[in-house]
């Protein structure tokens, strides 16, 4: 008995042995024969590839799917082909063999799946709602990514009007209030948009920074109507005001316009 152990070891070792020096690889496949490694890309680029497409029905739900696919083919493959049938993802099938759950990895000959084979489909509840809220995950950043893109274009002139007023103050220029709250108002309204953008990581601190700028802004515009109010005559508040009235009339009025 011993002596056919041996036997058989030996057969075994020369067998790799005559693969190593033949250049080819060999495996050990289910049954304990052993054969020739396959290396994926030459064996479905034989000839003998076409004698080697089988047949294979899947059942989803209550539909069955006939396939013809190549018996070295993965299971991976096998689930593409699955989902231009059935449109489910392939990351959320979960194809079932024999009873057993196979990887996409594996392949169909190695599995033992013959003609005729019949394999069971079913969907991954919990894969497919994973895809689903990283999908949602990367469209709120790519979102936030583009409107904090918008608000920096949009901030960008108010801020360069901003200085522009702060440089003709400190020359005791006057300041002109009617431009003062034009700047405030639409600095404000940038404000809140960037309050209801969700932002996270990198775009956070992005909104961060950007909410930071614009406050500073409009504290500066603050300080720029402080110093006006002490140094302007009542002469020119006055005719401000009107002024002022008028441009709120006209809004108003254009308002109630559209609106008819």
């Amino acid at each position: 008995m011993s002596h056919n152990k041996e036997t058989t070891t030996m057969s075994s070792n020369n067998m790799f042995s005559k693969g190593k020096k033949s250049g080819h690889e060999c495996e050990l496949r289910p049954g304990g024969m052993l054969v020739q490694k396959r290396d994926s890309n030459s064996d479905r680029n034989s000839d003998s590839a076409a004698m080697s497409t089988i047949m294979v029905k899947v059942k989803y739900g209550s539909a069955y799917h006939e396939l013809r696919i190549s018996s070295h083919a993965s299971f991976g493959e096998l689930k593409k082909m699955l989902r231009e049938r059935t449109g489910l993802h392939a990351q959320d099938q979960k194809l079932m063999f024999k009873k057993k759950e196979r990887d996409s990895k594996s392949y169909l000959d190695v599995e033992r799946v013959r003609d005729g084979s019949k394999l069971v489909l079913f969907e991954k509840i919990e894969s497919r709602e994973r895809r689903m809220l990283e999908t949602l995950r990367i469209a709120k950043k790519e979102k936030a990514s583009k409107s904090l893109k918008e608000i920096n274009h949009q901030v960008q002139p108010l801020a360069h009007k901003v200085s522009a007023l702060e440089a003709g103050a400190s020359t005791g220029e006057v300041v002109a209030e009617l431009h003062i709250e034009s700047l405030t108002e639409n600095l404000m309204r940038i404000l809140i948009t960037l309050n209801e953008i969700f932002a996270e990581g990198d775009l956070k601190l992005q909104k961060s920074e950007q909410v930071r700028r614009v406050q500073k802004h409009i504290e500066t515009l603050d300080t720029l109507k402080m110093k006006r109010e002490k140094n302007v005559p009542q002469k020119i508040k006055a005719v401000e005001e009107q002024q002022l009235k008028h441009w709120d009339s006209v809004v108003v009025t254009t308002k109630w316009e559209t609106f008819d």
